[in-house]
């Protein structure tokens, strides 16, 4: 007799029928754990076996829920920004900002600089994990930002020559920029001086070619 070739997890987990599911309070324990294990060793560094041992779970239970690292850590990163909240509208572009950015899963706090740069090697080289973390994490970002600006925009709080598509994500990356390449975090108040310093003149400016100087007068 041929001997019966060894499932993997992966596979035990996709083909029972009767598998009991991951949900409720075990399942929060586990997305918890693994943002931990996220922080402490960064995403490439992180397995399922270190995830389940944090979580005190096996590595089968991991898969009867998630087909892998990515989905894994994708949902746990979405798990810890929480339901999607309503755009801010406060009345104000500069309030509605700062709101979103320093309010609950915002930029301005030290666990949301370290979750993000625990996986920013992995958003340019695994692209499984990228193309997941733009759908399901950035792509909540955007939909809040695109109706804040769009608000903005009928308030007439931003020019008509504005460019939203560049304005859109040009806090963040500021933030980002700083957190990770100058090594000083975001806070509130760093938040609102980049809004008041650079986004808002920036969306209050206007192009004018009539005023744009003579090539001469540039050399």
């Amino acid at each position: 007799m041929t001997p019966r070739q060894a499932r993997s997890p992966e596979t035990q987990a996709g083909d029972s029928p009767t598998r009991p599911r991951v949900e409720g309070d075990r399942e929060r324990e586990i997305l918890e754990a693994t943002l931990d294990v996220l922080v402490e060793v960064g995403y490439d560094r992180l397995t399922l076996d270190a995830v389940a041992t944090a979580a005190k779970a096996s590595k089968a239970t991991l898969y009867r829920r998630w087909n892998g690292k990515a989905s894994l850590v994708v949902e746990a990163l979405a798990h810890d920004k929480g339901p999607s909240p309503e755009p801010p509208d406060t009345g104000s572009l500069r309030e509605d900002l700062r709101e979103a950015y320093c309010g609950l899963g915002g930029l301005a706090t030290p666990r949301q600089t370290a979750l993000f740069g625990s996986i920013i090697t992995a958003i340019t080289t695994d692209t499984e994990f990228a193309e997941m973390f733009r759908e399901v994490v950035v792509g909540a970002k955007i939909a809040t930002a695109r109706v804040i600006w769009e608000r903005a925009a009928a308030r007439g709080e931003v020019s008509p020559d504005a460019d939203l598509q560049v304005l859109e994500p040009a806090l963040a990356g500021i933030l980002m920029h700083r957190a990770h390449l100058l090594g000083q975090p975001p806070t509130p108040d760093m938040v609102t001086r980049v809004i008041d310093a650079v986004i808002l003149p920036a969306a209050r400016a206007t192009t004018d070619s009539s005023t744009t100087p003579d090539q001469k007068d540039l050399s």
